[in-house]
């Protein structure tokens, strides 16, 4: 049972550092990277589909992405669900081939990823704390019902605040790798 509940936790607290990750490759460093358009939801027949379903996104080079749509009929949905989406892009389009050029950021702007990005850590560490609350009040309740010593709880708690650290030992480097790359020019 007390087992159980660290690795429950482990594994929430895992999920808490990956969907952070994800949010991190939302964000727009001046670099073209596929994934920057992986969350831009396309009208395709009628269902919302991710725009790597509907369409081949590759890198032309450091600050050019091209989208290459596989239907004909699928090229202004897919060109107005861009122009449409938070990114502030604005794509060339010839025939089913689409060009997005991604304009230099400037100092003010990268200033402003850095906050939005240190929010989303924030967020992410709140989200592993709570997890760690959640594990500690069912080793407590364990504890009322008399199905673990007081040591066993002491040791659970440990174990548990450990992988807390490790988690947010793991947002603080991604937080810090992000903000070393939105910064560099």
């Amino acid at each position: 049972m007390l087992q159980d509940i660290i690795k429950d936790s482990a594994v929430r607290m895992q999920k808490s550092v990956e969907a952070f990750k994800l949010e991190l490759l939302k964000v727009r460093t001046g670099r073209a990277h596929p994934s920057l358009l992986d969350h831009i939801m396309v009208d395709y027949y009628g269902t919302q589909t991710s725009i790597t379903r509907a369409a081949n996104v590759n890198v032309e080079d450091a600050r050019t992405l091209v989208v290459t749509a596989w239907d004909r009929q699928m090229v202004t949905a897919i060109e107005r669900a861009i122009m449409q989406s938070d990114l502030g892009l604005n794509p060339n389009t010839a025939g089913m081939v689409m060009r997005i050029p991604l304009p230099p950021l400037t100092e003010e702007r990268r200033r402003d990823l850095v906050k939005i990005i240190k929010g989303e850590a924030e967020q992410a560490k709140v989200a592993i704390r709570n997890i760690r609350r959640d594990a500690m009040g069912d080793l407590k309740d364990l504890l009322k019902e008399k199905e673990i010593s007081e040591d066993e709880e002491r040791r659970g708690q440990e174990e548990i605040q450990r992988g807390t650290d490790a988690h947010v030992k793991k947002v603080e480097e991604s937080f810090t790798a992000k903000e070393q790359e939105v910064l560099s020019v």
